[in-house]
């Protein structure tokens, strides 16, 4: 073998990790993110799990990338442990895939099907029409069917290559000697590991050594450990990627592992254990690029049947590899914004939309537990609003900057919006908690300088402050289901906290020029009113986009005008019971 196959050799497993590398990213870009949502829903069983886990390795052709994938929903509170070892599962049977379809150059003949079949004719002309359809078609879904058909042609050139490099090493008495030295178990599986760690994917350490097989000295007992020892090596792009994560996380990427090295260790001892006893007369004889795929799949498909009905032992495994660490739930405060997401848009935007959930959550935590500090100041209610609000206001800088590296990917139109719209979403909410401190420290002034409200005053805060406790939890409702519906209840309400406020101001100016309250605590409770009256106008553009977003009307302002107009009967007869709730009340004695 000269310097010249080395270097062919080189090309050769460029192509096809290249090859394999666009293939499974057009898979995945034709899928829309729609398989990785998916995940999120349909984990109600192991066998569902399992099943989903091998779908969508087989589409982005990476087991480990499934496994980072499900680290990630993990390590964000979108999945638990449980759901995650199924899914884990499946990836081992869908990375097995790659080498079924490389099996395919196999074929054999000289017939005009069998020679269309082979993949040495149908992938350069795969190929042909995924460059016509990536660079000349301008629809995004034919340019990913394009893009997944120049990977499927690269790949088996990519393939092909490899093999013509190696040729010469069936003469080599090195190379046999080589190989008859991997027949040793321990060796073989270390091979097989390092080489997978060293190209991160099992699927194309495989197809390397199905490329070898062409030179007609891989056998039986030398692939075998190979193969036992790729799935071992692929455990390292999670357990990388699992570093910095959360406990649970952590225990995503050891389960991996022991699912890996328990099954390897187990069908080793069957495997030897068979030869022994005289069961496996080919153990010298060549295996194909076919025998090794089919081993390949044989070995995960009946290694995940044997860890089925025992998943609550590998959690528990990992659960006391990783014990939980003390104060981690103090620590998690801040939403994960999992960093291994942002590959799969799909999964990003809904992890970013559940970190906008929490910042409305706490928005209205701390309203509730703000309006309280005007009947009786409590210093450590105080503290844990400022403390909540800090934390919103770090939520903002992290969640607006993971919505920037998720509109770096490629998106689609309804993904790229989604991002636009949450980040305005994540602005009214960091407003909100601003205007919720402002209360707060209008409440902290009332109490060190010892001011009070007058009696009128603080039943009518009492009930401008339910009103908008209303407008929020409605607001956030809203949000969170994504309901423009219910959203459309906002407006009606909000309209009544503007008159309440308008009726308040004047009637309070009044009360000062009559002197039936003090200077300076008449002036706190006018900010009181500004500051309440801003957060039921943020709920109000947060509920605007929701219905915008639905019906495809994005002028807030033209819409408002209309709904005040008295058009709208809906909005009328809303308005009218709010008003009778919230706004007849202020006139009773």
């Amino acid at each position: 073998m000269t310097i010249f196959n080395v270097i062919n050799l080189a090309g050769g497993i460029a192509l096809f990790l290249y090859g394999m590398s666009i293939m499974g990213t057009g898979l995945e870009k034709l899928a829309g993110g729609k398989m990785e949502a998916i995940l999120q829903r349909l984990t109600s069983s192991v066998w569902k799990a399992v099943l989903l886990g091998a779908i969508l390795t087989g589409l982005i052709q990476s087991s480990a990338g499934t496994t980072v994938i499900c680290i990630g929903l993990v390590n964000s509170g979108i999945f638990t442990l449980s759901q995650a070892i199924g899914i884990i599962m499946g990836a081992n049977i869908g990375t097995t895939v790659t080498g079924q379809l490389i099996r395919l150059s196999d074929i054999s003949g000289s017939g005009w099907v069998l020679t269309m079949l082979k993949p040495s004719t149908f992938s350069p002309i795969v190929a042909f029409i995924g460059a016509v359809l990536f660079v000349f078609v301008k629809s995004p879904k034919k340019r990913n069917i394009g893009q997944i058909c120049m990977g499927f042609g690269i790949l088996f050139t990519g393939l092909f290559t490899m093999e013509n490099a190696v040729a010469p090493l069936k003469d080599s008495p090195l190379f046999v000697q080589l190989f008859s030295q991997l027949q040793n178990p321990f060796l073989g599986v270390l091979a097989g590991a390092l080489v997978t760690v060293a190209i991160q994917s099992s699927s194309a350490s495989v197809g390397i050594l199905q490329a070898l097989s062409s030179t007609g000295v891989v056998t039986w007992g030398s692939a075998i450990p190979i193969i036992l020892g790729q799935n071992i090596g692929t455990c390292s792009t999670p357990l990388i990627a699992s570093m910095g994560a959360s406990t649970a996380a952590k225990r995503s990427a050891i389960v991996h592992l022991y699912f890996n090295v328990i099954g390897t260790a187990v069908f080793l001892a069957g495997v030897y254990g068979l030869k022994a006893a005289g069961l496996f007369p080919f153990w010298n004889e060549v295996m194909t690029k076919g025998d090794i795929a089919n081993f390949h799949t044989l070995f995960n498909v009946l290694v995940t049947l044997m860890f089925m009905p025992f998943t609550k032992a590998l959690a528990w495994l990992a659960e006391h590899t990783i014990p939980e660490k003390e104060g981690e739930a103090a620590d998690l405060s801040m939403p994960v914004l999992d960093q291994r997401l942002l590959q799969s848009p799909a999964v990003a935007l809904q992890q970013a939309k559940n970190a906008v959930e929490k910042m409305a959550s706490r928005t209205r935590t701390n309203f509730d537990k703000t309006v309280g500090l005007f009947t009786k100041f409590d210093a450590e209610v105080a503290t844990s609003v400022a403390h909540r609000e800090e934390l919103l206001d770090k939520m903002e800088v992290s969640i607006t900057d993971y919505l920037i590296r998720i509109s770096d990917q490629e998106l689609t139109e309804s993904e790229s919006h989604a991002v636009s719209e949450l980040l305005k979403f994540v602005g009214e909410y960091e407003r909100i908690g601003d205007y919720t401190v402002n209360l707060m420290d209008c409440a902290r002034q009332l109490s060190e300088q010892e001011w009070s409200f007058s009696a009128t005053a603080r039943k009518q805060a009492a009930l401008l402050f339910g009103a908008v406790g209303e407008v929020q939890r409605i607001t956030g409702d809203a949000f969170s289901q994504m309901d423009a519906s219910l959203a459309t209840q906002v407006e009606p309400l909000e309209e009544t906290v503007d008159r309440m406020c308008d009726v308040m101001r004047e009637e309070h100016i009044a009360r000062l020029k009559a002197g039936e309250c003090g200077i300076e605590p008449g002036l706190l409770f006018l900010d009181v009113l500004t500051n309440t009256e801003r957060i039921s106008d943020h709920c109000s553009n947060i509920a605007a986009r929701l219905i915008g977003d639905e019906t495809d009307d994005l002028d807030m302002h033209a819409r408002k005008h209309t709904l005040l107009a008295g058009q709208d009967a809906a909005f009328n007869a809303r308005l009218a019971t709010y008003e009778q709730k919230y706004l007849a009340p202020l006139g009773e004695k």
